[in-house]
């Protein structure tokens, strides 16, 4: 009984080795995709969400400026039509 005990034991010593293993293999499988992930983004030349929504508030202020621009140019050149 001592013999299959043991192998019993060799069995579950070489499956935790195994799952040790194939754990360290994950990490430095995800440990290379990450990298390579951050690198293609970094070649990507991307804009931040920061950058990005400050310039979008930017671009509606001007585009709301130019609307009442153009409100108080139609208004001008009303004003300046002779009337006949």
């Amino acid at each position: 009984m001592t013999t299959g005990s043991r192998i019993f034991d060799d069995i579950g010593r070489l499956m935790n080795e195994a799952a040790g293993v194939a754990d360290g293999v994950r990490r430095e499988v995800e440990t290379a995709v990450k990298s390579q992930a951050e690198r293609f983004v970094a070649d990507m030349d991307l804009v931040k969400r920061e950058d990005f929504d400050a310039l979008r508030e930017l671009v509606q202020a001007q585009g709301e400026e130019i609307a009442q621009l153009r409100r108080e140019l139609v208004a001008l050149r009303a004003k300046k039509k002779p009337t006949t």
